[in-house]
């Protein structure tokens, strides 16, 4: 049995990272540290400069904004100061209205707002906020993870100053691997996990919200059709699709929905649920395999991510398609042995499917990574998998993760940096 320190270890990671968030959590981060950055000020800004990562940058500049009908920084950033509270973390404007978008327009209309890309090195998640008003300065900065400041400032007073300081949540996380996780989620008292179905109560609620517009490009719509039916088929594979499709299109689209987010990304949190609790539903599991399949299913996310970073130029729907599929294989029945195969299958893959930013065809890499899933957890329940003979693979499943995540991390910076010279390059 894993020891109850180790255990409350995992339980408040889990909490820490698997949290609500409206709208996509790059442009909400930067919002966010708006927001804190007036509260310092005291007043509304008279101007605001934003230093961001190239990160940051490339997820911030093609999404929708809840609730604005825009997309892209300017309105997040005019939001954050007219309406942002800090203490809603990743839900910084949840309380957007009318009054305050028109308010958010004219305040881009008067330019008071400027973007730039912070120069020299800094976090790959970093937002460095700068407002004037009122004959006072402020300053807000965020590093590390989407909630972290590590610095605030009003004049020449230091409100919080982490920086130099090893203070970042992530330092003090307990190291997982595979075989931590698995036991962690079949062991766990159900009590102490069963916080975890709130992920399946908020992203499928984002699924059946989206029914009721048209979201991005509509592709869990489209899924749903007649046509698509007959291309696919009325099936739990198509349902799986559809459902976590329709969720994403409204997220990426700018709808006013929460979905609880996995590692900084709502995407993620989407694509760690709902194939696990559409197939749970689908197959007639009990509760406790549902809670034990999104433990699984999330925790296993979680850690590829210790490794990986928040923001990478690997796509999120990699890390969390593989959490689906260990969840939905061991739905299936499997044991360690078999989602060790799921893993490998995926890995083998998905691999260096690429980030370009957040933004509506995003649902479209989800439905690749989640078809993969479902893939890769059929094959492992039959004993087939990719093996050490092929490709990045190894013997080890850690080693095997490591290979994706040194990959996604170190191997792709170049790839990184050309897709944002392209999306900033484009006529």
């Amino acid at each position: 049995m894993i020891e109850e320190n180790v255990r409350e270890q995992i339980i408040a990671l889990m909490k820490r990272e698997v949290v609500p968030a409206v709208g996509c959590t790059e442009p909400m981060a930067v919002a966010l540290c708006v927001s804190r950055a007036t509260e310092a000020l005291g007043c509304r800004p008279e101007k605001i400069t934003a230093l961001l990562s190239a990160n940051i940058l490339k997820n911030a500049m093609g999404v929708g904004i809840p609730g604005t009908g825009m997309i892209g920084l300017p309105i997040a950033i005019a939001l954050g100061a007219i309406i942002g509270k800090s203490e809603y973390q990743l839900e910084v404007i949840k309380d957007v209205c009318p009054e305050a978008i028109e308010q958010g327009k004219q305040y881009i209309d008067e330019g008071r707002i400027d973007i730039k890309m912070k120069e020299g090195n800094c976090d790959k998640l970093y937002v460095e906020i700068l407002c004037e008003g009122g004959g006072h300065t402020s300053s807000a900065i965020i590093s590390g993870s989407h909630t972290h400041f590590v610095h605030v400032q009003r004049d020449d007073q230091v409100l919080l100053d982490e920086q130099a300081g090893s203070s970042c949540e992530e330092d003090d996380e307990i190291a997982l691997n595979l075989r931590l996780v698995y036991d962690f989620a079949m062991q766990a008292p159900l009590d102490e996990i069963r916080f975890i179905l709130e992920t399946r109560d908020y992203n499928l609620k984002a699924a059946q919200e989206s029914l009721k517009g048209n979201y991005g490009h509509c592709l869990g719509k489209t899924m749903d059709r007649p046509l698509s039916h007959g291309i696919f088929g009325n099936t739990i594979f198509s349902r799986i699709l559809s459902k976590t499709a329709l969720a994403t299109d409204a997220r990426m689209g700018g709808a006013l929905i929460p979905v609880m987010s996995n590692s900084g990304s709502g995407n993620q949190g989407i694509c760690a649920t709902n194939p696990v609790a559409v197939y749970a539903m689908e197959n007639e599991n009990t509760e406790e395999e549902l809670i034990r399949a999104l433990t699984l299913s999330h925790l296993t996310a979680i850690y590829i991510k210790q490794s990986l970073g928040k923001l990478s130029a690997l796509c999120g729907c990699v890390v969390a398609s593989i959490g689906s599929s260990c969840g939905i294989t061991y739905l299936m029945g499997g044991d360690y042995s078999r989602i060790c195969h799921a893993v490998k299958n995926m890995i083998a893959n998905l691999t260096g499917m690429i980030c370009d930013g957040a933004k509506p065809s995003c649902a479209l890499k989800i439905a690749s990574g989640v078809s993969t899933a479902l893939i890769s957890a059929v094959l492992a329940i039959e004993g087939r998998h990719v093996t050490s003979a092929e490709g990045i693979i190894d013997d080890d499943v850690d080693r095997s993760i490591r290979n994706l995540t040194v990959i996604g991390a170190d191997a792709m910076c170049a790839t990184d940096q050309m897709v944002l010279d392209i999306m900033t390059g484009k006529k």
